[in-house]
């Protein structure tokens, strides 16, 4: 495949080598490698867990990770369990609860956005059956597509907001971190961090020539990169 520059990427193996000599070895590489869920196993997940997922993540952007982590059976009480008919439907009364609430992050923009994303959840549950439905049938080939959607309807999950949330819920795809990143401009993928609409087409242009080529999944071929790094 050509690069944006007109140049070859690197065939994936090639990536693949270089992680694995960064790493100590090829078994060593992929014991570091991660399995996505199947589809079958994402569909029986409940909705609940869904936007618990999503809460979590946008309340660990920008914040310590292991305090949230710490405190998320306070926000797992205070949210009724995250279920979204409940959740979606809090009033005023709800949200002063939970600004005075110490157990949890008393973020007031984080408590609305989690409050948004119950009624995102709710309105694909209502299209699809559940929102687990949508987001295991949604096609890898089109991941940014995926990205797009969860940035433009759902609250504050743009970013690698939604990027973590979908592989911690075990849904296939990239992470675009620093060290992915930079991968794909070393391959002239993109000239920057890809956040614009051309260079993330670039982008899953180069992920489904590298699945072509080896086979592999989204979320593993974003670990060897990052691992080449």
């Amino acid at each position: 495949m050509k690069s944006k520059k007109g140049g070859e990427m690197r065939h994936f193996d090639e990536i693949y080598d270089i992680a694995a000599r960064r790493k100590g070895g090829a078994d060593a590489l992929e014991a570091l490698l991660s399995t996505p869920r199947s589809r079958a196993a994402l569909r029986a997940i409940p909705d609940d867990r869904w936007l618990s997922e999503m809460a979590r993540c946008l309340f660990q952007a920008g914040f310590n990770w292991k305090v949230i982590n710490a405190k998320w059976p306070s926000f797992e009480a205070a949210f009724h369990g995250f279920d979204p008919a409940r959740v979606g439907f809090y009033h005023d009364d709800d949200i002063d609860r939970l600004l005075s609430d110490r157990d949890i992050v008393r973020n007031g923009a984080k408590i609305a956005a989690v409050i948004a994303n119950a009624r995102f959840v709710l309105d694909l549950a209502a299209k699809h059956g559940s929102a687990a439905a949508f987001f295991a049938e949604w096609p890898g080939a089109d991941h940014i597509g995926l990205l797009q959607l969860l940035s433009k309807s759902g609250a504050r999950l743009g970013g690698t907001t939604g990027q973590r949330m979908l592989r911690n819920m075990g849904k296939d795809g990239f992470i675009l971190s620093p060290d992915v990143s930079a991968r794909l401009v070393a391959e002239d993928v993109v000239d920057k961090p890809p956040t614009s609409k051309r260079d993330m087409a670039a982008t899953q242009a180069a992920f489904n020539s590298w699945a072509e080529q080896s086979g592999r999944g989204l979320t593993q071929i974003s670990q060897v990169l990052a691992y080449s790094v």
